[in-house]
């Protein structure tokens, strides 16, 4: 997907730790705040920046902030709770060419909203899940791509599975016809401590890389969604094909992180102290956002 940014000045300057997009410019300057340091963090790794999609996360986002999002080229968004989701479709129905990813833990009661709307599910870790979805997406005639998930950083109030379940995992789901294995997504550990951090997301890419020897050929193990608005840069250095970036487009939540990610109580949400320039106005440069 294709995200085209058009920079026609520099925003007003904002306090936030992760500033609000209110207006089309600051959404537009946010998303190329983004590309640029992912392009940074690709070109430090020696990776092409065109491998690696950025998913804009709208969590709690409310409509009118999702409009600018959409007129700034995106046309994937990344959520975490079904019903959420299911109300901005409905919502934002005028907007057909507008995708969807669900990223968050999926009960099996609500498999059937997500096998008719969602593009993409992120958070695959139970095969009853995956039998439950299966059923629904035969019914609605689809397919649906979708990333198990495991839990890299070995935290026991975290979802997805234990790296050593993964292999079983993925080879039961050749039983399912209607979902596409995309690639395995995790969380890392919430810390500012890279060193804590870095490893979740390498464990991740060593396990890809093993699975993919033995992998059928009906499965695709090119996809590795980690990262979000906190460590996304470490991710791609150790990887990631997908960061799922919420705030740092968006602007700050006042929900905490941990309504959306079980985390233990000792972590953290961690947020990087960018702020609005105060430049004076520029020219329109024309920017292209993957």
């Amino acid at each position: 997907m294709t995200v085209r940014c058009t920079q026609r000045s520099q925003p007003a300057p904002d306090t936030e730790p992760y500033p609000k997009a209110k207006t089309l410019v600051q959404m537009r300057y946010n998303l190329d705040q983004v590309r640029q340091r992912m392009a940074s963090a690709c070109a430090r790794s020696g990776r092409d920046p065109g491998s690696v999609r950025l998913l804009p996360v709208s969590k709690t986002v409310d409509e009118a902030r999702i409009r600018l999002a959409y007129q700034a080229g995106c046309r994937l968004l990344g959520e975490n709770k079904v019903q959420e989701a299911l109300g901005k479709t409905q919502i934002l129905s005028d907007l057909p060419d507008l995708q969807w990813s669900v990223i968050g833990h999926l009960q099996t009661n609500k498999a059937k909203h997500v096998a008719r709307f969602a593009t993409e599910f992120q958070a695959l870790d139970s095969l009853r899940l995956a039998e439950v979805l299966d059923r629904r997406l035969q019914l609605e005639g689809r397919g649906l791509d979708v990333f198990v998930q495991v839990n890299s950083s070995g935290e026991d109030s975290k979802y997805g599975l234990p790296p050593q379940d993964t292999a079983a995992f993925i080879r039961a789901l050749s039983s399912y016809s209607a979902l596409r294995v995309r690639g395995l997504m995790t969380l890392a550990i919430f810390s500012d401590d890279s060193a804590r951090v870095r490893p979740c997301f390498a464990r991740l890419r060593q396990l890809r890389d093993q699975l993919r020897q033995d992998a059928s050929a009906n499965v695709a193990l090119d996809e590795l969604s980690m990262g979000m608005s906190g460590d996304y840069e470490l991710a791609i250095e150790e990887g990631a094909t997908v960061v799922r970036v919420g705030q740092a487009i968006f602007g700050a939540r006042h929900l905490p992180d941990a309504y959306y990610w079980p985390s233990s109580d000792s972590a953290q949400a961690i947020a990087t102290s960018a702020k609005w320039p105060t430049l004076s106005p520029t020219p329109a440069v024309k920017k292209e956002c993957h």
